[in-house]
């Protein structure tokens, strides 16, 4: 199919020296999806495979018949409504967003173009959407829930460290996730018996700090929740806690990949 639009071209123009600006022309007519992440692309990289994989699923493949912008706040939350609003400016067709601080600069940055969001806590609580069944809006997606799972992680590490007493958690304050992941922890804790003990984290000297803290505290273990700063940070946070002795469960694989204990 190429090779025959560029004959047609040529001899329509009289000459093959305009086929590049037809390229161009070609590649600028494309549909754009904007991707907006607080991840890096490094860190981001198995689910940026994972959407591309999707998106040829119902064949769309970048670079043929569709193009993506990539806008990446590298852990830093409040980066995001900037990035998001370039997206807009650009006019893309869609806003594909991944996280729940990416899709809440999204859906603040635009009330016409849609959102597809994936959060991690129930999206009609962020008011991304009216409802699960009903959105009502210009943004849809899904939710992991991960938030939700809290309690279910807890009690696996109880079960790791059937002696724990005190757990310590380590959370990102200026994710918006934060607050809920804080509430099913402490109620969590307290039905299984468990002392708790929060620090906070927003940058790569911070979660130092915090181990620190641990050292003086000694708590029996630790729980890491999900966030773009820690997924950044992976071998950090492993390696603080191998250092330290102090068993602790992450929010995914990746985490267990680079030495963590479980995920």
């Amino acid at each position: 199919m190429v090779g025959i639009r560029r004959r047609d071209f040529i001899t329509l123009v009289g000459g093959a020296a305009s086929w590049p600006l037809a390229a161009r022309a070609q590649q600028a007519a494309l549909p754009v999806v904007g991707f907006l992440s607080n991840n890096s692309p490094a860190t981001g990289a198995d689910r940026l495979r994972g959407f591309r994989e999707g998106l040829r699923e119902v064949g769309y493949v970048e670079g043929d018949n569709v193009a993506i912008l990539y806008r990446w706040a590298e852990a830093h939350t409040d980066r995001l409504p900037a990035l998001a609003a370039d997206l807009v400016r650009r006019r893309v067709a869609v806003l594909a967003s991944w996280g729940t601080a990416p899709g809440l600069a999204a859906k603040a940055a635009t009330t016409t173009i849609p959102v597809v969001f994936s959060v991690s806590d129930d999206p009609v609580r962020l008011g991304l959407v009216a409802s699960l069944a009903r959105p009502g809006s210009n943004a849809t997606g899904y939710s992991l829930l991960s938030a939700e799972l809290t309690a279910k992680r807890l009690g696996l590490l109880r079960e790791m460290v059937p002696r724990a007493a005190k757990v310590a958690a380590i959370l990102d304050p200026t994710l918006p996730q934060t607050e809920t992941t804080l509430r099913e922890l402490e109620a969590a804790a307290s039905a299984m018996g468990l002392k708790l003990q929060i620090l906070k984290a927003s940058t790569s000297g911070e979660i130092n700090a915090a181990f620190a803290a641990l050292a003086q505290e000694r708590p029996d273990a630790l729980f890491v929740p999900s966030g773009a700063l820690f997924d950044a940070r992976r071998v950090q946070l492993v390696h603080l806690a191998s250092r330290h002795a102090i068993p602790a469960t992450y929010s995914g694989r990746e985490f267990v990949e680079a030495g963590g204990l479980m995920s």
